[in-house]
């Protein structure tokens, strides 16, 4: 497809419902696009224009709501896969699958399907899309194995994608966060007995990330400068992995 003229261009941010959804939802309206949402839970916030309840491992929703927002914006310019899901996963051969197999298609089979039915949307030389990872893509959790491996494919699919579309001129990066403020760090913590304190004392700057600086680092991905960046894995993480 052809770069597109004429009105704002168009973002949509998956899981936007909170922590980073919404801090993205908030950046790139800010910064004069028309944004739009999915997510599991109803979007609550006043900076999207439009939003959807959308399951991004289910293909339907998915491929409705990707019609959804091109019909009512008439284009798509940025896709940022931000839906997420962590948690514990057993390894007891005891223990069924179903966690496993959720986290896989909710982080890696989602940001594939998500990217697959916005790519005949995106225009030629200025589209732009962005996986929100973790530094999980770069390490191990031990107890992590279905999420930490469902985020290591999403950046063997970022490289893999963003080579398959190179000829077009659109750029496909992932994202990497260390420790930030999100609810779902909040659940980890529980998980391992930690409280912020201890956890800002383990990060080199002494702290955690804000959900901001996560969509500061998306959206300036998007932009127009960072044209000639793509098939990487940028890391955020408070010098963590340093």
């Amino acid at each position: 497809m052809s770069e597109q003229a004429g009105s704002a261009r168009v973002a949509l941010i998956t899981g936007g419902s909170r922590g980073i959804g919404s801090a993205l939802i908030e950046r790139f309206r800010e910064g004069g696009f028309e944004v739009a949402a999915f997510a599991r839970s109803p979007v609550d916030s006043p900076h999207a224009a439009f939003s959807k309840v959308c399951d991004v491992s289910d293909a339907a929703q998915v491929k409705a709501g990707i019609a959804e927002v091109v019909a009512r914006f008439g284009r798509l310019d940025v896709v940022v896969n931000n839906a997420g899901q962590a948690g514990v996963n057993s390894l007891d051969p005891e223990d069924d699958d179903a966690f496993w197999n959720q986290v896989i298609a909710v982080n890696l089979n989602g940001t594939y399907l998500v990217s697959k039915h916005a790519l005949p949307h995106l225009p030629d030389r200025t589209g732009r899309i962005i996986n929100i990872a973790s530094v999980l893509a770069l390490k191990g959790a031990p107890d992590q194995t279905a999420y930490t491996a469902a985020k290591h494919g999403v950046i063997g699919f970022t490289r893999a994608l963003a080579l398959h579309v190179a000829p077009r001129g659109i750029t496909v990066n992932a994202i990497c966060p260390g420790w930030t403020r999100t609810a779902m760090a909040e659940g980890r913590m529980r998980d391992l007995g930690l409280d912020a304190e201890a956890l800002a004392r383990s990060v080199p700057l002494g702290r955690m990330l804000e959900p901001r600086e996560v969509a500061e680092m998306a959206f300036t991905l998007a932009g127009e400068g960072m044209a000639g960046v793509t098939g990487q894995a940028l890391v955020i993480d408070g010098g963590a992995l340093a």
